[in-house]
């Protein structure tokens, strides 16, 4: 089996360099990321300029781009072999309910799945983790289920694994993504050159977090493991719009 890896938190992230670590036992790793943090960089791809590819001491690929650039470089001319998996992650950080919209990470395991591979996203549930072998001793479970009896593709799958100890998880759970309450005003700063510039301000706290969300499960202990989709068609508005543009 071979599996491309990558992320949106550079090639020098330790979430990284430990799954690459636990899965080789179970497959031929190859680990293709940004140069440099990309955290937020949804699926933007760079079409304005020619990227370069470097390799690190460890062996690791770096890319000047996105985390959508790295997994569409190796997939479609890097790599001599295609992979049979794309796996984002570790994310320093948790991508459930609107986070998926920009998340780089979940853009990595995006691209996979645009180009026909099975895919997964993962993440720690919130930043600055101490258990980074969670969810590599969880991503290492998945890949071994994927080996004995592969899910029907195609498949992209979002997991936020809590910040516990393994022998504390309560299983996995499959949920849908919650959703959070609005975003925290820009941060507005002035510059010693007196340049006013703005930073984004924090994610929303969660909103919608009820029981059958990623949010519930992960407050209480499970792996919240989320199918996700790339249609974004908005089914139940089509007739009303037919009618509304008298169609």
């Amino acid at each position: 089996m071979r599996i491309l890896l990558s992320n949106d938190d550079g090639y020098f992230a330790p979430g990284l360099a430990l799954l690459a670590k636990t899965l080789a036992p179970l497959a031929e790793i190859t680990v293709v990321a940004p140069e440099r943090n990309r955290s937020g960089a949804s699926n933007s791809l760079t079409l304005d300029r020619p990227l370069s590819v470097r390799r690190a001491a460890n062996g690791f690929f770096f890319v000047n781009g996105t985390p959508t650039d790295c997994v569409h470089l190796a997939v479609t001319g890097l790599l001599d072999n295609l992979p049979d998996m794309v796996i984002s992650g570790i994310n320093d950080g948790a991508n459930m309910g609107d986070d998926t919209i920009y998340s780089g990470t979940v853009a990595a395991a995006m691209e996979g799945y645009l180009l026909g591979l099975p895919s997964i996203a993962v993440s720690m549930a919130r930043h600055a983790p101490q258990h980074f072998d969670t969810a590599a001793r969880v991503v290492f479970e998945m890949v071994k289920r994927f080996q004995e009896n592969t899910f029907p593709p195609p498949v992209l799958l979002n997991m936020n694994v809590p910040d516990i100890p393994y022998e504390q998880l309560k299983g996995l759970k499959v949920v849908r993504l919650g959703k959070r309450h609005k975003a925290e005003p820009v941060i507005k700063w002035v510059t010693p050159r007196n340049e006013t510039v703005y930073w984004v301000g924090a994610a929303g706290s969660a909103q919608d977090a009820g029981e059958g969300t990623d949010f519930h499960a992960v407050e209480h202990g499970m792996v919240a493991v989320t199918p996700l989709q790339i249609d974004l068609t908005q089914y139940a508005q089509l007739d009303a719009l037919n009618s509304w543009l008298g169609l």
